[in-house]
């Protein structure tokens, strides 16, 4: 359901699952307080009840849509967080390039500079990040790709497809002189973990946006 701009997937008296769209902030940063994502969620549960709270559990990138959760209290952010490499996240992304591998698990370090530009390293005082892809479809010019992460690592799936010559179409970070298309092909359509306070395995899964088939067509 939508309420306003508010794509509301799931809620109930502990989460709150919401369909993120790209080109938006998930929190406040030096520039922006307002025109967030989690500002939109905290005056929906505001409106509620003035005494409710929310919590963010994870993000998502400004130009990457799709599936995050919110916990409505701390405790329940923490158990989640505290189990998060149990939750499995999948990715559905456009990447240029004709991908040939069927399948493939990507594994490198991650670091960060100052300016908060992402890059791998094979060096090991990096953090580990794991990404594995299924490639769905291809023309000569895209690929349409199933992404899951086993790490939670900023940027990741961008930084480790740019590595290996496919970068995500849309990707302005790390892939500036190609940026002709008004996002970044990159949605995070699948959830699957077990409720924090109910122990119900919840999946949770989006449609591909319909740009994307557009592209990969």
């Amino acid at each position: 359901m939508k309420t306003n701009k508010l794509k509301i997937v799931y809620e109930d008296k502990y989460l709150l699952i919401v369909n993120k769209k790209e080109k938006m902030l998930a929190i406040s940063n030096e520039k922006e307080n307002e025109k967030t994502l989690f500002h939109q969620v905290y005056l929906y549960i505001k409106r509620k009840n003035k005494n409710n709270k929310i919590f963010i559990v994870h993000r998502l990138d400004y130009d990457t849509s799709g599936l995050m959760i919110f916990a409505k209290s701390e405790n329940v952010k923490k158990i989640l967080q505290d189990n998060w490499d149990k939750v499995i996240r999948k990715y559905m992304a456009i990447v240029e390039g004709q991908v040939l591998e069927k399948n493939r698990t990507l594994k490198s370090y991650l670091k960060e500079t100052k300016t908060n530009l992402v890059y791998s390293t094979k060096q090991k005082d990096g953090k580990l990040a794991i990404t594995s892809f299924t490639r769905i479809l291809t023309n000569e010019k895209y690929s349409l790709l199933d992404i899951s992460i086993k790490t939670g690592r900023k940027n990741q799936i961008r930084v480790q497809l740019n590595d290996i010559g496919y970068p995500i179409l849309g990707d302005k970070k790390y892939n500036p002189n190609k940026c002709k298309v008004k996002r970044m092909y990159l949605h995070a359509y699948y959830l699957e973990f077990t409720h924090p306070i109910t122990k119900e395995l919840l999946k949770f899964e989006l449609d591909i946006p319909k740009s994307f088939l557009e592209i990969i067509k």
